[in-house]
């Protein structure tokens, strides 16, 4: 997944059951409080995907908004699998936000321009997604902080989560996940990390970081960007500083092509058993590697006992368009989890669970803090990784989850007549009302690359209907239906995380998509 930005992950569209009889529809006018004046400051931002030829594209980078609709500069690393890799200056640019939060922007370069969507989550967070048809790709921006662009800003444990492809023998994805730290001086000092690598025979599980260093760009770029280079374990990034708890970074050197980002571990993560129970809920996606190669999404739930055990389990996934649902029964055995006493301080723990038809899963995790995780999916043949986070707010229901909310699906549509298979991104905004029906309306724009004639579908009018089962906490039907051509219905699962954060995956056999969806606030 992007993952889930975050993530690498897959996305959606065509050959989709049809609805509404194939008519198209205008979105009514949108409503909020966002305007040109919203997008003001500087904005760290990074998005993956896949370019014209089929290869892996990573943008990682910054730009600075007027708040009145222009873009004055920008920077960004920018690596290719088919092309290498590039740094390139942006030296104006326009950018326009509706009321609800939903705009275009625009980074013009000496050689071309970079088309965007974006999403406002807030003043300070949301979401993009390319629109030039140079490529389709799709990630998040942030607010900088400009007065952490000093080394000394760089000090702590930092948990990351990085993924794309590994060059060794063969082009094949890999994840990697874990904690580095950094002294404030230019030094990382060491750390913990795993591996779960399409070239390697299996995942590495934990393997010591050794010492290696970072620096800020001595050009200019680091003063007017938060530009910075780092390298560890044999490996070149790339990276910008949101703020002294959050980097984006890109990786740039011969063995890998991957992008994440880096962020803060708060004190009072884990040690042991006992200090890790509650509820969870995760979404992770990538691919299977082995027999017929196919793209994978997962999202879940369990709950932790504080003793080593887990239980309450709700699983589902859509492998190559392949749907599966688990929930705990006599079905499930050997549900357990460890935090890592060995590694102690990583804030590493693993937890496995067997189903007597779907076979076993395991996971590797690394706490970001005592509700928030980056994870790896350790499955037999699966590389995949993607946020875990505490669940909380329970009972779920319209009510209590109504609002306005910016999403980012990303995936591959699996091909039909009118379509190859190819990574398909979307963004947008829905407002769910508190009804138990027919409940979401809004807008979306998506690209689908491998769609023969018009490739990109800006402000589609889209609704849905969210039927929250039992107290909510495990898998819900969210049915999103597309009015314009060509007229879609997406059908997802969601698990909410939160009244302001939903994981959300689609069940079709035609795409392998997922996202995520907050709750925008002003």
């Amino acid at each position: 997944m992007k993952r889930l930005a975050l993530f690498s992950i897959l996305v959606t569209t065509l050959g989709m059951a049809a609805c509404g009889g194939g008519s198209s529809g205008t979105p009514p006018p949108p409503t909020g409080g966002f305007s040109n004046a919203s997008l003001h400051g500087q904005y760290a931002f990074s998005m993956s995907g896949i370019d014209l030829n089929g290869g892996y594209i990573a943008r990682t980078g910054a730009f600075i908004a007027d708040g009145n609709g222009a873009i004055t500069s920008a920077l960004e690393d920018l690596v290719s699998s088919t092309s290498g890799d590039s740094i390139v200056p942006f030296t104006s640019g326009s950018y326009t936000i509706d009321a609800s939060g939903q705009g275009t922007l625009t980074l013009q370069a000496a050689n071309g321009g970079l088309g965007l969507s974006i999403v406002l989550g807030s003043v300070s967070q949301g979401v993009l997604m390319q629109t030039d048809l140079n490529a389709t790709s799709s990630g998040t921006f942030a607010l900088q902080n400009t007065a952490d662009f000093v080394s000394s800003a760089l000090n702590g444990k930092y948990v990351f989560d990085f993924s794309g492809l590994s060059f060794a023998s063969h082009v094949l994805p890999i994840s990697t996940i874990g904690q580095f730290a950094l002294d404030g001086n230019g030094n990382l000092t060491g750390g913990t990390l795993d591996d779960n690598d399409g070239n390697s025979p299996a995942p590495s599980g934990a393997v010591a970081v050794q010492p290696g260093t970072f620096q800020l760009d001595t050009s200019g770029n680091n003063a007017t960007f938060g530009r910075g280079t780092l390298s560890f374990a044999g490996r070149d990034f790339a990276f910008y500083i949101v703020d002294r708890n959050h980097l984006k970074l890109i990786e740039e050197d011969q063995s890998f092509t991957t992008m994440g980002d880096a962020l803060l571990q708060s004190a009072g993560v884990p040690a042991q058993n006992s200090s890790f129970t509650g509820s969870f809920v995760y979404l992770v996606g990538g691919a299977s590697v082995l027999g017929s190669q196919a793209d994978d999404a997962r999202v879940a739930r369990f709950t932790a006992d504080g003793n080593g055990g887990i239980s309450a389990i709700s699983f589902d996934e859509n492998n190559g368009g392949s749907a599966r649902h688990i929930s705990q029964g006599s079905n499930i055995s050997s549900a357990t989890y460890s935090i890592d006493t060995i590694n102690a301080g990583s804030g590493r723990g693993t937890f496995t669970f067997t189903d007597s038809s779907g076979g076993t899963y395991t996971y590797v995790f690394y706490l970001i803090s005592p509700t928030r995780a980056v994870l790896q999916d350790t499955s037999n043949g699966i590389i995949a990784d993607g946020p875990l986070q505490a669940q909380s707010g329970s009972p779920f229901t319209n009510a209590n989850i109504a609002g306005n909310y910016a999403f980012n699906w990303t995936g591959v549509q699996l091909g039909s007549q009118n379509a190859i298979p190819f990574e398909e991104d979307f963004v947008g905004q829905y407002t769910l009302a508190s009804t138990s029906g027919d409940n979401a309306s809004g807008a979306m724009d998506y690209t689908e690359l491998g769609l023969s004639g018009n490739p990109f579908f800006p402000n589609t009018f889209i609704t849905g209907s969210l039927a929250i089962a039992g107290d909510g906490t495990s898998n819900n039907r969210f049915q999103v239906f597309n009015h314009n051509s060509p007229s879609t219905t997406y059908n997802f699962v969601a698990y909410i995380v939160s009244p302001s954060t939903t994981y959300m995956l689609v069940t079709d056999s035609t795409r392998v998509t997922a996202g995520i969806a907050t709750q925008q606030s002003q």
